[in-house]
């Protein structure tokens, strides 16, 4: 089993840039895909990022590519999502999610065990 911890949500204006963080304990780090996933008022929980186990692969939703980033640190266990050029419609928790080790970076919310609190992004206009 594993523990994950967001931080680095905020309020920010458009165009600015937030990088959020991930810090897992419990299981080896190495053992997981992880990802991050995003929900907004009155919407479903969707796919954002991911990572494979080693951070050789990674994946982005069509609505986010070009402006945000996925990386993790397995020697630090935090998995991280540098955001740029925020838009309003960015708006939402964020949650990190950690998944079965597969070399493909999975995007379907089943594939994904494990879930932090989700901490809050606000982006103004």
């Amino acid at each position: 089993q594993v523990q994950l911890v967001e931080s680095g949500g905020g309020l920010v204006q458009a165009g600015d840039s937030l990088r959020l963080s991930c810090a897992a304990s419990g299981r080896p780090f190495t053992t997981y895909n992880m990802a991050w996933f995003r929900q907004a008022p009155g919407k479903e929980r969707e796919f954002v990022a991911a990572i494979n186990w080693a951070g050789g692969s990674t994946s982005y939703a069509d609505s986010v590519k070009g402006r945000f980033t996925i990386s993790r640190d397995n020697a630090k266990n935090t998995v991280y999502l540098q955001m740029n050029s925020l838009k309003p419609e960015d708006t939402a928790v964020y949650y990190c999610a950690a998944g079965r080790a597969l070399w493909i970076p999975n995007e379907k919310r089943d594939d994904y065990n494990y879930w932090g609190q989700g901490t809050q992004v606000t982006v103004s206009s």
